[in-house]
């Protein structure tokens, strides 16, 4: 396993478990597609490493605008 899941630090880095696990699978997705490591030293490493090593070094993070865009354009429920 990789060490640093281990670590709550990353979890809150970037918001939650489940924030963290949809950045990881998005960016193993784009680098499985043929995208570029952000980080230099990939050898030997695996995609999850690469991908963990990223957050890590803060070279992608969750873009939360969009979700508040989108909160903000849907109607809000009556109050009772």
């Amino acid at each position: 396993m990789i060490e640093e899941l281990k670590d709550t630090a990353i979890i809150n880095k970037v918001g939650g478990r489940f924030k963290l696990s949809a950045l990881i699978q998005k960016r193993m997705l784009e680098l499985m597609e043929g995208g570029r490591p952000l980080i230099a030293d990939t050898e030997g490493k695996s995609q999850m490493e690469i991908v963990i090593e990223e957050i890590v070094q803060d070279k992608i993070t969750i873009d939360d605008s969009e979700t508040a865009n989108n909160n903000m354009d849907k109607p809000k429920p009556a109050p009772f």
